[in-house]
């Protein structure tokens, strides 16, 4: 496999993570920040809801790991 094919792979798959996380936060957070000032007894909840998207994140990462250090190696000639 093409190495450069790899790495943009595997960089589609941390940037568009990111792209989306960062689109579901900024929803998230004002909205959380305006219950927080109505409730403040909602504070645990708000950390949580904010902490969620950040999985999609470390997900995207754990996939370009994937990529490029599994992948290469499923690719690779069996001598016989």
């Amino acid at each position: 496999m093409d190495f450069g094919m790899l790495a943009f792979a595997a960089a589609v798959a941390v940037g568009l993570t990111g792209l989306a996380t960062a689109w579901a936060q900024s929803k998230i957070g004002p909205a959380m920040a305006g219950t927080i000032a109505e409730r403040p007894e909602m504070v645990g909840i708000a950390i949580i809801l904010i902490a969620i998207p950040e999985t999609m994140v470390i997900l995207g990462f754990a996939v370009a790991a994937i990529i490029m250090f599994v992948l290469p190696t499923l690719a690779m000639p069996v001598a016989h």
